[in-house]
């Protein structure tokens, strides 16, 4: 009998440390998976819980975290608040963070940087931070195409000659600047410099463009270099942004250079591995690729499309081996957001606004929708915006379209609207060259509109 509950507590025991191993290993886990979404979220620029700091918001995923947001709109959509004139020619959104907004623009042949007081509009400074200069082609016009990335007090911009500068928030004074031309051997595109400046710690990352330095990572607070980036093949700058990622626990930065999307190690710039399918021949790749779980989505437009590929382990140059490609996601500028397993974004050839299964690239519905323009998402409902200027409030849902309000944009400029709408503190932010026009999206204030 001893012996039979000796041979129970030892087999209890070995269940127990079995069980406690177990449960070490799955805390280890998830601790190391809490860690890398904390330097993650470190890695966004700092600013209220509900601002839209940079381009494509707090994680640079066209997604935010507000909620409280009205899920319809009235037939002639939400109420328009203010609008603003006179801040010159541009593509670029506009940022927001610690009550102002920010942005760029061409006023007559200078390229200027600006703050608007966030309540009312109100121009707080401009600056000019370079000479205007007259791009191959005039695609759009001539303006600045970065959307400046707001970190505590500082602002970091990029002008369409390669000009970056790190600005005082307060008052627009120039703490630094780097030309990417000049000091770095860059190219500049067709169409000008069109990246938004990433910051990361204590770095800001941009791309020159050209074999020497591909990426370079700077000291934010200087601007002194802290390493530069070799990539081999295609590696001109194109017109997208950088984002950063944990692949295997390390550290990297992805961009999509004219010739296919890289990465790049984010503590010495070591190229890790390319992924060169969604690249199209004419080098003009916009929309930023988009990454989840090891790996990563891109997609152009002019008959090529987008796909999936997984990210090689350690990297060493090594190319990304493809999942999946698609020619139904032709996405030219608009980008794409990736909602829960579902991926939205406007396809060129379908003229009009897909979902499509993340992991399979299969095409769940396609809608015209507003034809053709860039999609943000907030609060579970996508805001998509016509380059034309219809503007559309639809559920990010994987079933079918389901559209819950639109409006026809005022004041409409000759141009194509391209600037993604931006939405922070209960307020959409619609960009169209000149213009600012700000409205009100938030359930509170439907509420007193009812009462009253």
């Amino acid at each position: 009998m001893f012996a039979a509950i000796y041979l129970r507590r030892k087999v209890e025991n070995s269940m127990r440390l079995a069980i406690s191993r177990a449960a070490f290993g799955r805390l280890a886990r998830n601790q190391i998976c809490i860690l890398s979404a904390c330097w993650l979220v470190a890695s966004a620029c700092s600013a209220g819980a509900a601002d839209w700091p940079q381009f494509r918001g707090p994680e640079r995923t066209g997604i935010s975290k507000e909620t409280g947001l009205l899920k319809s709109w009235p037939a002639d959509g939400p109420k328009l608040l203010w609008k603003v004139t006179n801040l010159g020619e541009g593509h670029a959104a506009p940022s927001v963070a610690n009550g102002r907004i920010y942005g760029m623009g061409r006023r007559v042949d200078d390229e200027v940087v600006w703050a608007l007081d966030e309540k009312t509009g109100k121009e707080a400074w401009s600056a000019k931070i370079a000479d205007g200069i007259t791009l191959g082609g005039a695609q759009g016009g001539y303006g600045p195409r970065s959307t400046p990335t707001i970190d505590g007090n500082l602002l970091y911009t990029l002008g369409v000659a390669g000009d970056l500068v790190c600005m005082d928030t307060a008052t627009g004074k120039i703490r630094w600047r780097k030309n990417l031309v000049t000091e770095f051997g860059g190219r500049v595109p067709q169409w000008g410099y069109s990246e938004s400046p990433l910051i990361d710690g204590t770095k800001v990352i941009v791309t020159p463009g050209n074999g020497q330095a591909t990426l370079v990572a700077l000291n934010k607070m200087t601007g002194a270099p802290v390493w530069t980036s070799q990539v081999p093949g295609r590696n001109g700058a194109a017109y997208s942004s950088c984002l950063v990622a944990a692949v295997d626990g390390q550290k990297q930065y992805i961009q999509f250079l004219s010739g296919g999307v890289v990465g790049v190690s984010a503590s010495d710039g070591k190229f890790l591995w390319h992924y060169d399918t969604p690249a199209n021949g004419s080098g003009i790749c916009c929309s930023m690729p988009i990454y989840r779980d090891h790996q990563v989505f891109a997609a152009s437009s002019y008959r090529t499309g987008g796909g999936l590929a997984n990210l090689p382990a350690g990297g060493g140059g090594a190319a990304a081996s493809e999942v999946y490609f698609t020619p139904q996601m032709q996405n030219h500028h608009g980008g794409m957001v990736l909602v829960g397993d579902y991926l939205y974004g406007f396809d060129d050839r379908n003229r009009g606004l897909v979902c499509m299964e993340w992991k399979t690239g299969n095409v769940k519905w396609v809608d015209p929708s507003v034809v053709k323009g860039s999609i943000t998402c907030v609060d579970g409902m996508l805001y998509c915006r016509s380059e034309r200027g219809p503007v559309a409030l639809v559920e990010a849902n994987s079933n079918s379209y389901v559209e819950k309000g639109r409006f026809d944009q005022p004041d409409r400029s000759r141009a194509n609207s391209w600037p993604y709408p931006v939405v922070a503190n209960g307020r959409l932010y619609l960009r169209d060259q000149d213009i600012l026009l700000c409205y009100d999206v938030s359930q509170k204030s439907a509420s007193r509109q009812a009462q009253n």
